[in-house]
């Protein structure tokens, strides 16, 4: 098949936007700015869900799900909450349609909601109002919730996963007795975020606390992961934000302690959404196509068929199914793909777009000869080996692609980051190589905001592994203890 996908190196941005409309993840939908996830898109972020689910529930947390729609008083009552989303939202002002006479369908002007409706951006309002009938004292406490949704953010510039419209996530929100403890609710969902990152995603991630200015609207501390992508600018993969009693305060939640004290319940929310299908494709991929962690991989084997006889083909397919069984017990998902609308080498770029981590060719002589031919998505090595053995060797290899995978993104990671002293020197790698720029900052939103508006690089993060260092601010020359991270971002 003809792949027609631009180099990276010479256009990310219609690379990546072809990448995932060649690849079969997603297409742009009649709704302007909504995406439609096609079936094999839809099979990763599958894959996703599986494994962030199980780690939630391996930490104590259980699904449930909230309205859609959040009566549009419920914001007013967060005030930094509803500043921070006021321009994102979809606002629902009447209940029904009607016929005009003339065969157009209308809006029933005398059907307006006495409450406008908002379509949500996210749920802490909505659900800090449920908490309210659930918690009275410490014994309801604490409540560990987490739930799979969509939300609406109205965006004006939209790229397919980064930025959509609509999009679908997971919200964790989760109340708690005392601000220690949700503190280390707070950190301990963000290192499931970045274990998630690293070890499913094989993108490595910083983990840090945002600023001020980039904190989560009513929150008193926002952590992240932040990532590198292939084109030098940063993407935030994942936030965990400590809420402090804010929107108990708001919503009025209380409960009494065992000293029998009546106090507002302490409070986070974390989440991750479909932009880390984004992260995963400018994490890894190629200018063959997509490039997929095993882990994460719909197909982690696809077995080709080469033949020229139906002789040939059954000797194969009985191998094949053979070889399917030993794998499948392995727990690895295999496809064999024994199409005769298709030829090989079709099959062969069509599965290396789609990024199939492991490829197997048989034919006729291999059958004689007791081998197969083995290509790694990876390295595009290939290599001729004995079927004896195969579904060990096949497992072993899994594992050393998704390792590899990892290591040449950490090494990427490593090349780009760059300690900068002066402001010209910081200006001169953006325009160059870009990456995480390390860099002193007086610690004031006044010089973030200067450097962002004449660079366009933000803050990505403090990270939490920062070791303290005497400096001075690359812009304003006033002392600083510590260098934060900048970047362009997505």
């Amino acid at each position: 098949m003809s792949k027609g996908i631009t180099s990276k190196n010479d256009d990310y941005s219609a690379w990546y936007n072809e990448l995932v409309t060649k690849a079969d993840l997603a297409e742009h939908s009649a709704v302007k700015g909504c995406m439609v996830i096609k079936p094999y898109g839809y099979s990763i972020w599958e894959k996703m869900q599986a494994a962030l689910d199980k780690m939630f529930k391996d930490t104590g947390h259980s699904n449930a799900y909230f309205p859609l729609f959040i009566p549009k008083s419920f914001f007013s009552k967060e005030a930094a909450h509803v500043e921070g989303f006021a321009t994102e939202c979809a606002v629902v002002t009447h209940y029904r349609l009607k016929n005009d006479g003339n065969g157009n369908i209308i809006v029933d002007e005398d059907a307006k909601l006495e409450e406008e409706l908002i379509v949500r951006p996210t749920s802490e309002t909505i659900i800090w109002n449920t908490y309210r009938g659930w918690i009275q004292s410490y014994r309801d406490l604490p409540i560990l919730v987490n739930q799979w949704a969509n939300v609406v953010r109205w965006e004006m510039r939209t790229r397919l996963f980064l930025r959509t419209t609509e999009f679908l996530w997971q919200e964790g929100h989760t109340a708690h007795s005392t601000a220690a403890e949700a503190i280390e609710e707070t950190e301990r969902m963000l290192n499931v975020y970045a274990d998630f990152a690293e070890n499913w995603m094989a993108m490595p991630v910083v983990k840090g606390i945002k600023t001020a200015n980039e904190r989560f609207a009513g929150a008193v501390e926002t952590y992240c992961i932040e990532a590198l992508m292939q084109d030098g600018k940063a993407l935030q993969a994942g936030t965990s934000h400590f809420l402090g009693q804010n929107f108990a305060k708001a919503f009025d939640v209380k409960f009494t302690s065992k000293e029998g004290k009546l106090d507002h319940v302490w409070a986070t929310s974390w989440g991750v959404s479909t932009r880390l299908m984004g992260a995963l494709i400018m994490a890894h991929s190629d200018d063959s196509g997509l490039v997929l962690p095993p882990k994460l991989a719909p197909i982690q084997v696809v077995i080709v068929p080469i033949y020229k006889s139906d002789e040939d083909l059954a000797k194969i397919t009985e191998f094949a199914d053979r070889l399917h069984a030993e794998l499948k017990a392995k727990g690895i998902s295999v496809k064999y793909d024994d199409r005769d609308t298709q030829r090989p080498g079709f099959k062969f770029a069509e599965y290396e777009l789609k990024g199939v981590p492991v490829r197997i060719a048989i034919g006729g002589r291999d059958m004689e000869n007791g081998t197969v031919e083995i290509a790694r998505r990876d390295t595009k090595e290939k290599q001729t080996i004995s079927q004896e053995g195969l579904a060990n060797h096949i497992e072993a290899l899994l594992e050393d692609i998704q390792t590899n995978i990892y290591q040449k993104a950490l090494k990427f990671r490593s090349e780009n980051i760059t300690e900068v002293n002066s402001y010209e020197e910081f200006k001169e790698v953006l325009d160059g190589k870009a990456g995480f720029v390390s860099a002193h900052w007086d610690g004031t939103p006044e010089t973030e905001k200067k450097i962002k508006e004449e660079t366009k690089a933000t803050i990505r993060c403090i990270p939490l592994d920062n070791k303290l260092e005497e400096g001075v601010c690359i812009y304003s020359g006033q002392p600083s203890k510590q260098r934060v991270l900048f970047a362009r971002a997505y």
